[in-house]
């Protein structure tokens, strides 16, 4: 019965169906394996396929996968899409295709090795010479660099469909920095937890053994005296477009994730720059291509690598993959000479076609492609040239002489490849099966002598109809990649024990992290001060809408002014011949709540607080991840209000306050109490004590009469969540003399100075001395000498005025002696910790985002 349903299903996805597919076989017929899953995707029906995309979605989502996309209208973070339809192939299909693979890999290998060695194919003319001198991937200073194993070529990977004939076709190759892994796995993580289904009938082959092999690599390339060697996955930064890969794959593997200005050389070896000391580093896993990867020696004004990084490779004292310089294999005019390589340097064909490649630099092929540019795709040779393909059949007769005169110019810089129909794949668009074009990337990884190609990949396929568009850049789709088999196979993990732990590292904390953790506390803080100071005073406007126009209360006007004061968005509230911004606030009020470019505004603050927070994402699980996505719906919420009604925005500041609460609750309850969870609390408690005194100061300092004040200390002590405390403690009618000493001298209740104080003071004694650990450093004798001021004060002579201009200069300059005190705690810090050692790098501006290796 199932099979006469799913047949309908079949007949339906089959009329759509214009060119040859993945489901049908050479013979007609549906194959066993797609029938399986068609059978299953009937069973569960397309109401609630559409419910499981959904899911899929909302679970990408929240484990924070994007793919990030410059200069996108939408913003840099494009949210990662996963077909709910997975891509089959048979384990013996696969079978074939991996020994193409492995000989396209072993001669890639080859190739890299000859061109930075002998240059035997060049001398006999088997690759033109220009293909690699012209090349930007050639670098020279790379020549005579050779790491320990035999491979150079250690991380591979390419793209490829099914061609005319039926068999899979080799489209690109990716050797410098391969990116997609991270994201196959993520597709197959998702997939396996929200469609389970699907593979009911279908054995599948696993991902982990790709994996495991990568680490048994990484750990061999460590110093032979280094049984656990210390492996660090170099990052361009957040601005990349495979970001989110980098976070996911180095916490995956367990290794740490840094950006170029967290390393240096010193001594011959590469050192990480910790916040207690430097590291030696013994693998770099790379994601920054290679002319960044060394100022000194490759483009000068990069600040994303490694000063003198090629030397002490040159010196054995690093390993890294891939090395620089293998973004030469990257050349499209080399897939024109493939062939010939492998009969030179292997004595064997080819075993998987690529797509029919022809360099213009040669007068016979140069005038075929002239000839011939209606059938032919047009690129440039070196793909580091940002030149989009242009289809020769979608030109006009001015724009193909056009191109043609501009090939003529300069012939060496083209290549034309054949425009070939490759197959279609079901799809679920728009709540249809549909057949849409699709290509796979294929990874594999070198053990030194041979290599093991990942049992899946990252399939992606086009959302257009008979338009091949699988770029993730122009909205591409993801699908989980599955080698199918009639049985199910066994993997066991191979498991090495180490002899020796000593020399184990964890993930190390780095300067820079250590800054953006701090920055972090202040940042939440910040954000969670202004948004309680707002809701008290658009609580005590609610109460007073009978003085809209009119002047305000003046207790109104003394928390207007404590707010500018508190955000620093001066001339603000506290212009004094401006009556007229008293009369009516909401304009200001509005522009501090949801103006992302007006500095200390609740937008500002909070957009600043998410993009420190994305500069450090390897440090939250999937809990603070699904908050995060919280917050930034807050920030979206409030940006784009345009209401001018203060009521509209009101309840967003009540959710974003909640939120910031369960961001702080979960850091607290998940982060290991290590040095990054004392920064944390470090920066949290300084941005505490700075809004507690900013608004003590400016409600305080002068003298206002009993019902104002009255009305001053109930808001202050709300705000600090302490009302229901001093009610509790005083039992009495609120007096300013018992507010101060509950405020500073309390010390059991978490947002009085006292409290407070004490505890900077034991977060900051955690954290590593570099001299005598039994003598305070600077930033502890500075939290010292306030935490004694505070605990010295007499309220009744603080809260003494002066009975001309009624300013309470003992209480005012007490807290002013503080606020320098606590605010010279961050440069302190910043000596000890932020800036470790020296950092050398070029002073010229480098854009993180630069990396050709799009998916």
């Amino acid at each position: 019965m199932t099979k006469d349903i799913s047949l309908s299903l079949l007949n339906s996805y089959k009329k759509a169906i214009n060119s040859y597919d993945e489901v049908i076989d050479h013979n007609g017929q549906v194959k066993p394996y797609w029938q399986s899953l068609f059978d299953t995707l009937e069973s569960v029906g397309m109401v609630e396929l559409e419910l499981r995309n959904q899911e899929i979605i909302n679970k990408l989502k929240e484990n924070g996968v994007t793919y990030n996309v410059y200069e996108s209208s939408n913003g840099m973070n494009r949210p990662w899409k996963l077909d709910p339809i997975p891509f089959l192939i048979h384990q013996k299909e696969w079978q074939v295709i991996e020994k193409g693979l492995k000989q396209r890999a072993h001669l890639l290998d080859l190739i890299l090795k000859d061109i930075y060695g002998p240059q035997l194919l060049i001398k006999k003319s088997i690759i033109p010479a220009e293909l690699v001198f012209d090349n930007t991937g050639f670098s020279l200073p790379c020549s005579d660099i050779k790491q320990k194993l035999q491979s150079q070529l250690l991380l591979y990977a390419c793209d490829m469909a099914r061609g005319p004939d039926g068999k899979m076709w080799l489209l690109d190759n990716r050797t410098q920095s391969p990116s997609g892994s991270g994201y196959a796995l993520e597709n197959r993580t998702v997939m396996s937890k929200v469609f389970p289904e699907l593979n009911k009938n279908i054995y599948r082959s696993k991902l982990s053994p790709y994996f495991n092999h990568l680490q048994q690599t990484v750990a061999t390339l460590g110093n032979i005296s280094n049984e656990n060697p210390n492996v660090v996955f170099l990052t361009p930064g957040p601005g990349n477009e495979t970001y989110f890969e980098h976070v996911y794959l180095s916490s995956f593997l367990g290794y740490t994730l840094v950006q170029g200005s967290d390393l240096l050389v010193r001594d011959g070896f590469v050192w990480l720059k910790s916040i207690d000391q430097l590291e030696r580093v013994d693998v770099i896993i790379r994601r920054v291509d290679d002319e960044w990867c060394d100022p000194l020696e490759l483009k000068e004004s990069s600040l994303l690598g490694v000063p003198g990084l090629l030397q002490v490779m040159r010196l054995g004292n690093v390993a890294v993959l891939n090395p620089p310089g293998t973004s030469v294999l990257e050349n499209y005019g080399l897939m024109a000479f493939m062939q010939n390589a492998c009969k030179f340097l292997l004595d064997e064909p080819l075993l998987m076609n690529s797509v029919a490649t022809w360099w213009c630099g040669q007068p016979k092929e140069l005038n075929f492609v002239l000839e011939n540019i209606p059938k032919l795709i047009i690129k440039k040779a070196n793909r580091k040239q940002g030149f989009k393909s242009i289809y020769g059949r979608m030109l006009t007769k001015a724009q193909l002489v056009e191109l043609q005169n501009m090939i003529r110019k300069n012939p060496k810089d083209f290549v034309a490849q054949q425009e070939v129909s490759l197959s279609t794949t079901p799809s679920f668009i728009d709540g249809k099966l549909v057949p849409r074009f699709a290509a796979m990337r294929a990874f594999l990884v070198s053990d030194g002598n041979d290599y093991k190609v990942m049992q899946g990949g990252l399939t992606r396929s086009s959302p257009v109809k008979d338009k091949f568009v699988i770029s993730n850049q122009l909205g591409g789709l993801s699908k989980d990649t599955w080698i199918v088999t009639d049985t199910q196979n066994e993997y066991y993990e191979r498991i090495v024990v180490r002899k020796n732990t000593s020399n184990q590292h964890s993930n190390s904390l780095t300067s820079r992290n250590a800054e953006n953790l701090f920055w972090v506390g202040r940042l939440c803080e910040r954000t969670m001060a202004l948004t309680s100071f707002l809701k008290i005073i658009l609580n005590r406007l609610n109460e007073n809408v009978n003085h809209e126009g009119k002047k305000q209360p003046e207790y109104l006007i003394v928390l207007l002014k404590s707010l500018t004061h508190l955000t620093l968005t001066y001339p603000g509230f506290t212009e004094e011949d401006d009556e007229s911004i008293f009369e009516n606030p909401n304009a200001e009020l509005l522009t501090l709540i949801t103006d992302t470019k007006k500095r200390g505004s609740v937008a500002y603050n909070i957009k600043t607080l998410i993009n420190t927070i994305n500069q450090i994402s390897e440090k939250w699980n999937h809990d603070t991840r699904r908050i995060i996505n919280l917050l930034e719906d807050s920030l979206f919420t409030l940006k784009d209000s345009n209401s001018s009604s203060l009521s509209h925005v009101n309840h967003g500041l009540d959710m974003l306050y909640t939120r910031l609460f369960a961001f702080y609750g979960n850091i607290f309850e998940t982060l290991p109490r290590d040095n990054g969870f004392y920064l944390w609390e470090v920066g949290k408690n300084i941005e505490r004590i700075l809004s507690l005194i900013s608004i003590l100061r400016s409600s305080f300092s002068f003298k206002n009469n009993d019902e104002v004040e009255n009305v001053l200390m109930e808001a202050v002590l709300e705000n600090h969540h302490l009302l229901a405390q001093y009610r509790n403690i005083y039992k009495s009618h609120l007096s300013l003399v018992a507010v101060l000493n509950m405020l500073f001298l309390e010390k059991n209740l978490p947002y009085t100075l006292s409290y407070l104080l004490d505890a900077l003071a034991n977060c900051l004694s955690k954290l590593p001395k570099s001299i005598d650990p039994n003598r305070l450093n600077m930033a502890e004798k500075t939290v010292l000498e306030a935490s004694t001021k505070i605990k010295l004060i007499d309220a009744e002579s603080l809260i003494k005025a002066d009975k001309e201009n009624q300013y309470r200069a003992g209480l005012d300059q007490t807290l002013a002696q503080v606020f320098e005190l606590i605010s010279s705690v961050t440069s302190n810090l910043t000596s000890l910790y932020f800036n470790h050692s020296v950092i050398q790098h070029s002073f010229l501006d480098t854009i993180e985002k630069i990396n050709s290796d799009e998916i």
